[in-house]
């Protein structure tokens, strides 16, 4: 909560930076650029303008209601990313959703990323040089992650050459932006760990994944306890057989056995498979009970 707390007083300062015309940043070498490039910094959502020429026609009411509750409750997870065009006057890169909620919820500020003039290989250092924090949560890293994919172009494979890590480590953070809001901030707050959010992420349903994150924290589930839920669940969705396989067994009656029994003098064996196919074994104890059979059998 502590750091929560620092982060949003950074962005506060950082915001009062940028509305003092003493300091109107223009490009990356002007004086305290560097305090803005990477950071995030809380805008006044009136000076952020949408993007004309990047027009995002079709939003779902419902959907966007739905996300406007969940900023209410656990503010704009992920920031916006803007583009400064002029003093205190910004454009909407990334983010038109995210920003069009925070309007319905009633927020005045919203938190942003902004592109500065000339940044792009400063955006690039300092993401990485972020990345390589010890005390980011996981959430963290992936949004910085997803940043040098949506703002620098960088392939996965560029990203795990630049801060030293496995394209499937990076894979498997990103991962972590496909969850519910809830569980994210759930891992953010050190509820549950990246563990648990790998195990809940195989799960496309948001509803059951949060499902599964209330049982997690409730009961204090492990990584693995949480794996094993996670494929009973799948395991339940599976369609059931409801007919049984047919069968063509038959049972030998116990008079038919003793007619064969009486007939050849000698205990018969009558076996049966379960397609209907079965053996008769009848045995002798010598060569003359052997042809005695064979007569038998002649007729």
């Amino acid at each position: 909560m502590a750091q929560a707390i620092k982060k949003q007083a950074l962005g506060r300062g950082l915001s009062a930076l940028l509305k003092d015309p003493e300091n109107d940043i223009k490009s990356v070498l002007d004086k305290n650029a560097d305090k803005v490039v990477g950071n995030i910094v809380e805008l006044e959502i009136d000076a952020i303008e949408i993007n004309p020429f990047q027009p995002r026609s079709n939003f779902n009411e419902e959907s966007l209601q739905e996300l406007a509750t969940s900023i209410k409750e656990l503010g704009v997870i992920q920031p916006i990313t803007v583009r400064k065009t002029d003093f205190n006057k910004y454009q909407l890169i990334s983010g038109e959703r995210r920003l069009r909620a925070s309007k319905l919820a009633g927020l005045n500020v919203v938190p942003a990323y902004i592109r500065i003039a000339n940044d792009n290989e400063s955006l690039t250092m300092a993401l990485v040089e972020n990345i390589q924090r010890h005390d980011l949560d996981p959430i963290e890293i992936a949004l910085s992650y997803q940043r040098l994919i949506d703002e620098i172009q960088l392939t996965q494979e560029q990203m795990s050459e630049r801060v030293g890590k496995k394209r499937s480590t990076i894979a498997n953070y990103l991962r972590l932006l496909k969850l519910d809001p809830i569980i994210q901030t759930g891992i953010r707050d050190g509820f549950i760990s990246m563990g648990h959010g790998r195990a809940i992420i195989n799960i496309e349903n948001q509803d059951i994944q949060t499902s599964i994150y209330q049982k997690i924290v409730s009961q204090n589930l492990s990584v693995r306890e949480t794996e094993a839920l996670v494929k009973n669940y799948q395991h339940s969705l599976k369609p059931k057989s409801t007919s049984k396989a047919k069968t063509n067994s038959f049972a030998i009656p116990a008079e038919a056995n003793k007619v064969i029994t009486d007939y050849f003098g000698a205990k018969v064996e009558v076996k049966i498979a379960g397609n209907g196919k079965g053996k008769i074994s009848i045995p002798f104890h010598s060569e003359e009970d052997f042809n005695r059979i064979i007569k038998l059998i002649k007729g």
